[in-house]
């Protein structure tokens, strides 16, 4: 067990990486049902219905007990009513204090939330542009009852493609594809595993990349906004985690003279806070993360939003309510209760940084190069222009979402973090509903 280590008020981690917002768009048209399907007969152990009396205080004392953990002094408004996750967990990205929380190291399924830590690892070591040609055996074990966004053996697919896949559609094959690319299934299971241990997130224990129910696989809620945290300092994780709907390539046809044509379908994203409901709006300010819905974890969810110059993290792990959209309903409220605590309300514990984090001191920091040249090492994570040709634009009602390029390149050795004071995306995707 690692001991927490403390950051500043107004810390937060950034990797040696050029730091862009791109922009996306988005609707308010209530979409087709596209949440992931729950796997049947998956072998895993149903969780306890209560949290153990001992779990992990890392990032805070705490945040190791079991229960609701929140200051609310003179000012602070009540959280909301109705909450009825096991864990669930409000903290400041920017700054890495928890705001409040409820059993956050509550060590559960995560399901396809998991996926955030398998891009945060897996993303950086290939250029989008590259291309794969995938074998039959690349999708063999991808389980049954996977969401999938419909990967076809013996066709070839760019890795930004292949992305989409992961975060629009959560889809399995997509990670089973890039997991192959990576040396195999059990190669990226230890690499997420290390990356896991890295980032402190010591809850965590991988089994399968894409987070389908496996035996003895299990994070938490502090676990799963490290890895939003970690991954939202990568631009690529940034595009794909905040777009919308995009064109997905699904078969060639032959078209006039014989010549061969890619065809395509649209693919929209899961979250439904991202791209709204019948029963779920649009939320305003979100920018991603990731969603996730397994027979064992129940439906999971870590989002990411700016509203008013402060960026928050929500973490919700399986509503014990099962109302249609239930985890979106109860991370809006969170949402919304953090954006009127912060500020006002006694952090009850922090987000700690990586192991190999540095501390920049404030006269550092404020004498720190913005913006720097971009990284032009190979495969990079944002070493390449965005390309937006596969993002689709949005339709009649569409709201709109505003990026704003901006950060600070931090040249470090290896893949060291940076600890600094300011959140390097001060102006996250916005999204706005109108008439």
């Amino acid at each position: 067990m690692f001991a927490p280590q403390k950051i500043g008020k107004r810390s937060l981690l950034i990797t040696s990486a050029t730091l862009l917002a791109v922009s996306v768009t988005t609707t308010l048209t209530a979409p087709a049902a596209l949440a992931a399907p729950k796997p049947s007969g998956s072998p895993t152990a149903t969780p306890t219905a209560t949290p153990p009396a001992g779990m992990s205080k890392v990032g805070g004392e705490r945040l190791g007990q079991p229960g609701t953990q929140v200051d609310l002094a003179s000012g602070v408004p009540v959280l909301p009513k109705d909450l009825t996750a096991r864990s669930w967990i409000v903290s400041d990205a920017e700054s890495g204090e928890v705001l409040a929380a409820h059993n956050a190291h509550w060590r559960l399924p995560p399901a396809s939330t998991l996926k955030m830590l398998f891009a945060d690892t897996i993303l950086p070591r290939f250029p989008r542009s590259e291309t794969y040609k995938v074998a039959p055996a690349d999708l063999a074990d991808v389980g049954a009852g996977s969401s999938v966004v419909g990967i076809k053996a013996n066709r070839t697919y760019s890795v930004h493609d292949l992305w989409l896949g992961v975060f629009l559609r959560s889809g399995n094959d997509a990670v089973h594809v890039l997991s192959a690319m990576n040396g195999g299934v059990p190669a990226t299971v230890k690499d997420m595993q290390a990356h896991a241990d890295q980032l402190q997130a010591l809850d965590t224990h991988v089994v399968s990349p894409d987070g389908y129910d496996a035996d003895g696989q299990v994070s938490s809620a502090y676990d799963l906004s490290l890895f939003a945290r970690s991954g939202l300092q990568k631009k690529d994780f940034r595009e794909y985690c905040s777009t919308v709907r995009a064109k997905f390539p699904t078969g060639t046809a032959q078209k006039g003279k014989g010549k061969a044509v890619t065809e395509y379908d649209e693919i929209q994203n899961t979250n439904r806070l991202l791209s709204g409901d019948t029963d779920v709006p649009v939320y305003q300010g979100i920018a991603g993360v990731k969603n996730g819905n397994t027979t064992h974890a129940g439906a999971t969810f870590t989002g990411v939003a700016e509203r008013g110059g402060k960026v928050l993290l929500v973490t919700v792990m399986n509503p014990e309510k099962h109302e249609h959209n239930e985890v979106y309903k109860e991370t809006a409220k969170l949402f919304d209760w953090g954006f009127q605590a912060a500020g006002k309300v006694q952090p009850v514990g922090t987000l700690v940084p990586p192991k190999n984090a540095v501390t920049a001191s404030p006269e550092a920091s404020a004498g720190a190069p913005s913006p720097a040249a971009p990284s032009t090492a190979p495969g990079a994570a944002g070493a390449e222009p965005v390309a937006g040709a596969a993002v689709e634009g949005g339709h009649r009602g569409a709201g709109t979402a505003l990026a704003v390029a901006g950060g600070l390149l931090v040249l470090l050795a290896g893949a060291a973090f940076l600890v600094n004071r300011r959140w390097p995306l001060p102006d996250l995707l916005r999204r706005r509903s109108r008439p």
